[in-house]
């Protein structure tokens, strides 16, 4: 039995290009090339949606240590104060203080000495 190009794999064909429309050369012209592309697009997807993760909790870190060394402490040593003095705010947060309201942030900074 011969396999024939009816509707349902025009349709198949059809949707796996569109998702390759971007891509370069034959990436976005021929099926085969468009499903090698799409494949290996969906593993990176899945794959960089972890590191982004990675990426902006190093980023938020980076920001902490910046700021906590303005006032002359090192961000293992903030850390710590701030969870002796019970404080449990995510590093995400801090970052986003440390960048916005540096008044505030001071605070939270003598806060964590004083606990030492």
């Amino acid at each position: 039995m011969r396999v024939k190009t009816g509707p349902r794999t025009q349709r198949r064909h059809k949707k796996i290009l569109a998702l390759t429309k971007g891509q370069r050369g034959s990436k976005h012209l021929l099926f085969k090339r468009a499903n090698e592309a799409m494949m290996k697009s969906l593993v990176y997807a899945y794959r960089d949606r972890k590191v982004r993760k990675r990426e902006f909790r190093s980023l938020w870190i980076i920001r902490i240590n910046a700021a906590v060394r303005e006032h002359g402490l090192s961000y293992s040593k903030f850390m710590n104060g701030l969870n002796k003095a019970g404080i449990g705010l995510d590093r995400k947060a801090l970052a986003d203080i440390a960048y916005n309201d540096t008044a505030t942030f001071g605070q939270l900074v003598e806060t964590a000495k004083a606990a030492m």
